[in-house]
Formats: C-alpha cells, structure tokens, sequence
C-alpha cells in the first residue's frame, strides 16, 4: 500500500506524521486490496477561527475510492474522528464483498473449473401420467384457481393455441398473461 501524508498551509511535525501513519496501518484489518492510502492535512480560518481540515483518499482494488474529509479545531481529533468514518466505510465495503453471492465463472476466479464429465447413472427419470397434466382451457383454469387456496398461477392453452398464464391478484380478481 503506498502511503502519502501531505501538509498544505500547515508544517507537519514527525509526532503528527507518525500518528496518520499508524492511523492508515490500521485500515490492513479490513483485509481490502489498499492500493493506496493518501492523507492531506490542512490549516484553516474561517470568520476568524482557526481549525484544521483532515482528509483521508483511500483507493481500492477494482476502481472504488473511498474520501472522507473531517474539520475540527484539533488536527488529533480531526484525525481521529476521519479514521473513524474511513473504518465505517471500510466495514461496510468489506461486509458488501463478503455477502455477493458469487454467480459466474468470472467471480469465481481462475481456480474454477467447470464441471467435466455428468454421469448419467445418478439421474433417474420418473414417467408421468398425462391424465393428471393435460393442458387446460380457460374456463378450466379459472375453476382450478378458485378452487385451490394455495396455488398462486397456473398456465394453460387459450383458444389459439398459445401458452398463458392466470394468476391471483391481491384484490381478489384474475389477472391474465
């Protein structure tokens, strides 16, 4: 992780540099590809006070870039209350990447691979009687669906001869696809 602490209208001291320095250092628990970790500290007045403006730019693998600023009349708790906001951030990002669902190849990685050979002698086919499952016709449809408490759709042949779905709307009535 390369690491920039910058002063702008403001001399840095070693005590001052060390402390952002540790602060950054802390961010590795979160385990993220740090690419690059930059700190810009900076005097400020406004309306006659003087405070100063800390901000932390932290560039992720994968384009993402995380910038928190922070003002406070103390440069430790300007540093400490941004570190805090940048480890929120942080959580945040890596709870988001712990919970994808991983849903193809690509996000897998380069260890994947894929299924090679499907062996046939584990899948078994059950025969079905056509009797119990022969299309519907609309007014069929309609029976089964007030019929059935459970069932939410069912699908049939209209008179053309084109698939359709029916289903249950919240209002009681029927809708059509």
């Amino acid at each position: 992780m390369n690491k920039s602490i910058t002063g702008r209208h403001f001399e840095l001291t070693e005590p001052i540099k060390t402390y952002a320095e540790a602060a950054i250092d802390s961010l590795e628990k979160y385990h993220l590809d740090i690419i690059s970790a930059s700190t810009v500290i900076s005097a400020s007045e406004k309306n006659g006070k003087k405070g100063f403006v800390t901000e932390f730019i932290i560039n992720l693998k994968d384009k993402n870039t995380i910038v928190i600023t922070q003002v406070d009349k103390d440069v430790y708790a300007a540093m400490d209350l941004a570190i805090e906001r940048v480890k929120k951030s942080l959580r945040r990002h890596a709870d988001k990447i712990k919970d994808h669902k991983i849903m193809s190849f690509r996000d897998l990685g380069e260890e994947a691979e894929a299924v090679s050979e499907l062996t046939t002698e584990e899948v078994e086919i059950v025969p079905m009687d056509l009797e119990l499952h022969k299309p519907l016709d609309f007014d069929e449809a309609i029976e089964a669906l007030q019929a059935e408490k459970k069932r939410q759709f069912i699908v049939f042949n209209d008179n053309e001869g084109l698939m359709r779905v029916m289903y249950k709307r919240a209002d009681g009535r029927f809708g059509l696809y």
